[in-house]
């Protein structure tokens, strides 16, 4: 029973691992896009960003909401009524996070242009709006602590709070989660840029054999050292060499190996061999 053999040439299996590789990337790109904008929205809308909790005015402080702990929670300061956000800077803050925020919940929605665009398209529009994501995201984290002068965060936090100086008050988690956010948004934006345009270039064929001769099945009882690649050695079709010694002058009688032994053959240099070669 004959041995089936394929020959693949190199780059087909380095263009075939590299498409795999970059669509299970690509995969990974989606989830984590996903979750870019689970933090952001998580971030916005929780006012755990700032705060202490064991002072005479306990309060937790968000982008756009102060929240009393002390007996019954109560917040102030609504998206609806913009106004009511205290402090400027705050309002500056909240206006750069959710900008942040529409711009990852977009990513998402421009996500199903796989399904209409050519990927390198769509992985460039995704960059693109994350890099913006991302940067509004850090200037609002930026932003943000040049608000504690307000009076309202002097109370929980001390006189000592400022610009930039937080006092008595702790850092909590939603800042935190912020900060990591700017991080990820700028990965997964430099991510989609190498995404878009990392591509493989084939390279045309380079005149290979008909296929009979580099695909197909190999007798085993042919199989010997002097096998081919390219098959088997009936599958060739070799034709007789004559053999001929480089330095004999023009007159002396030389045979092929290929030749019968005859009385001629007792003047040529392969007169004195025993072998008769035969195909």
């Amino acid at each position: 029973m004959g041995s089936k053999i394929e020959y693949v040439d190199s780059s087909h299996l380095y263009a075939t691992n590299y498409v795999r590789n970059s669509k299970a990337i690509g995969v990974l790109w989606a989830i984590f896009t996903i979750c870019y904008a689970i933090i952001n929205v998580v971030a916005f809308v929780t006012p755990e960003w700032i705060g202490d909790l064991d002072t005479e005015y306990p309060r937790k402080f968000g982008l756009w909401q102060i929240c009393r702990t002390d007996e019954l929670e109560e917040c102030k300061g609504k998206l609806e009524d913009f106004l009511s956000i205290d402090g400027l800077v705050f309002k500056i803050a909240t206006v750069l996070v959710g900008v942040a925020v529409a711009m990852s919940l977009f990513t998402i929605c421009a996500l199903l242009l796989f399904f209409f665009c050519q990927s390198t398209t769509v992985f460039h529009i995704c960059g693109w709006i994350q890099l913006f994501s991302a940067l509004s995201l850090v200037g609002g984290v930026a932003v943000y602590p040049a608000g504690w002068n307000e009076t309202s965060v002097q109370e929980t936090c001390g006189p000592t709070a400022d610009q930039y100086k937080l006092g008595g008050c702790h850092i909590r988690w939603a800042y935190i989660l912020a900060a990591i956010g700017c991080l990820d948004g700028a990965v997964l934006s430099a991510l989609a840029f190498i995404l878009a345009t990392r591509h493989v270039r084939l390279r045309p064929d380079a005149g290979y054999p008909p296929p009979s001769l580099y695909k197909g099945e190999v007798n085993n009882g042919y199989v010997t050292d002097a096998t081919s690649v390219s098959g088997s050695r009936k599958s060739l079709a070799l034709q007789p060499v004559l053999i001929m010694h480089p330095h004999a002058p023009m007159d002396m009688d030389t045979y092929s190996h290929y030749s019968g032994r005859t009385a001629r053959s007792k003047h040529g240099m392969y007169a004195n061999t025993m072998h008769n070669y035969q195909l």
